[in-house]
């Protein structure tokens, strides 16, 4: 296997404004091809600015948002007797708040009713049967683009964190320390790691890398210098860094700002 490749940027705001523009193009073509678009979305720092950029490429050039269908790689999980359930959609961490705030809401914002993203095409992993996540997905003939991103601390990439093996499929996962503690700064209301929750339902290694038809991990800004460093030379996946699965999709490619890049060096 070849090494993945990788494309450096002079900005995190040229990282996103690429990435946005690419999306619009395969909203583009899918609406014109009378077909939905499957974006895979982590809910993570790492591609809220390129969320932000393609809200303003869609309105600028009208480009039609209802065909979007949104599949969220990971969501946090509460444990009960019962066993595990969703974190409820109004709650800071959830993906369900992050979905709204972040990409969907200001994709519908100022659309007829007609012409926004339904609700029903916001879909998340759920606890109670995770691998229907898979079955769904391989119905609707996979992901068009999957956006991944890196835990600076560890690599996990969704959920999955170090170990993570290369057949693993959507499941609920024990979080690893080192993912709590990334996770800190993703979501800033949590005022310390006991505040984290302990397990997530994730999107798998093996649906990641068989069911996306392009991949891209995005490392923006210097804190990702390690992930860069780790991804940048794998020719395959590395179960101790996950976010090395962008190597073992059929498309994957690293986009890096140049501080990433140059950061560990």
């Amino acid at each position: 296997m070849v090494q993945v490749r990788s494309v450096v940027f002079a900005s995190v705001a040229d990282l996103a404004t690429q990435v946005a523009l690419e999306i619009a193009r395969g909203l583009r073509s899918a609406a014109s091809e009378g077909r939905r678009y499957l974006l895979g979305c982590p809910s993570g720092r790492s591609a809220t600015q390129a969320f932000r950029a393609l809200a303003g490429i869609v309105a600028e050039q009208r480009i039609p948002v209802a065909g979007l269908v949104v599949v969220s790689l990971d969501a946090y999980v509460d444990s009960g007797a019962g066993g595990f359930m969703p974190v409820p959609a109004d709650r800071h961490h959830s993906c369900e708040r992050y979905v709204a705030a972040e990409i969907v809401g200001p994709l519908n914002r100022g659309l007829p009713p007609g012409d926004r993203v339904p609700a029903a095409q916001v879909w998340v992993p759920g606890p109670e049967r995770p691998g229907d996540f898979d079955v769904r997905i391989r119905a609707h003939g996979g992901i068009d683009l999957l956006l991944l991103a890196s835990g600076s601390g560890d690599g996990h990439v969704g959920f999955n964190g170090p170990g993570a093996p290369r057949e693993s499929v959507t499941r609920v996962v024990p979080l690893a320390e080192s993912t709590r503690r990334d996770n800190l700064r993703t979501y800033p209301d949590f005022r310390s790691v006991d505040q984290v929750p302990t397990h997530g339902v994730t999107m798998g290694i093996a649906t990641m890398a068989d069911l996306a038809h392009r991949a891209l991990l995005l490392l923006p800004g210097r804190e990702k210098a390690t992930a860069f460093r780790r991804v940048s030379r794998c020719r395959d996946y590395d179960p101790q860094w996950p976010a090395s699965v962008v190597a073992a999709c059929d498309d994957g490619v690293v986009y890096a700002d140049v501080s990433a890049a140059r950061g560990h060096e």
